[in-house]
């Protein structure tokens, strides 16, 4: 599986994080380190860890700045056909990989690590971001079916071919989460989730701006509503830049 991770200023922290990741996953796997600027202060030590261990790929993103942009420019770069999406503050599990990755491989297009479903929890984070996420997350399984309860949480493995089929719009936070979730119920493909505990950040803060990406959050909750096999509204449809693995740089291997 390819696990991609947005990075911003995580320093020596970096390490800890490879460390916890390359430990837990048994599966083979590559782990891009993405991050926005040369000067981002991960950048030194995920290019050394990578010369130890070269299933670490350190990643500029030259492609706008932010992790909606990291994840797509991520994303553009993988090489499985399972792709992975979890955080470099080590709040989530990195244990479950694996777990979510066998879903992916057995069939559903997109496995979520739950915080809200029977066995999940929440531990510390802003306390209204958790209001708000937990609240869209069990109204979308009760009224939608979606597949799981917490459509929001980042930490997530898709069918590598399911993304580039269906394209990434989300342009800013962490909104792509629920933009695969939402793309995947109204295409009837199959969705399913395990219980995670979510532990917030040890150290820094949070990169979440709740004021600024709450209605694109809210565009796509009000997209999982739709019911299966609706097309989206055209206002849902993929922005021509969005989505940047064209045949060309294919072809020439970038």
């Amino acid at each position: 599986m390819s696990v991609v991770v947005p990075a911003y200023n995580e320093g020596a922290e970096i390490n800890d994080f490879l460390d916890r990741i390359l430990e837990s996953v048994k599966l083979p796997c590559e782990v891009l380190v993405v991050y926005d600027t040369p000067d981002d202060t991960t950048a030194p030590y995920v290019k050394e860890y990578a010369r130890r261990d070269h299933r670490v790929r350190p990643l500029l993103n030259n492609r706008g700045r932010g992790p909606a942009a990291a994840l797509r420019f991520g994303i553009k770069h993988v090489t499985a056909d399972v792709t992975v999406v979890t955080m470099a503050d080590g709040s989530d599990d990195p244990m479950q990989i694996d777990q979510l990755t066998r879903l992916v491989e057995r069939g559903v297009v997109v496995a979520a690590a739950s915080r809200y479903m029977r066995g999940g929890q929440q531990v510390g984070g802003p306390r209204i971001k958790g209001l708000i996420s937990r609240a869209a997350g069990l109204s979308l399984h009760l009224v939608s079916r979606v597949g799981t309860h917490d459509p929001t949480n980042s930490f997530k493995a898709y069918s590598t071919e399911f993304i580039r089929e269906v394209g990434i719009a989300s342009d800013a936070g962490f909104e792509l989460g629920i933009e695969m979730v939402a793309k995947a119920h109204r295409r009837g493909l199959p969705i399913a989730e395990i219980p995670t505990i979510w532990l917030d950040r040890s150290h820094g803060q949070s990169n979440f701006k709740v004021r600024e990406w709450i209605p694109r959050y809210l565009r796509w909750y009000l997209a999982a509503l739709g019911p299966h096999r609706a097309p989206l509204r055209a206002g849902y449809r993929v922005h021509p830049h969005a989505w940047e693995t064209d045949r060309d740089e294919r072809r020439e291997g970038t």
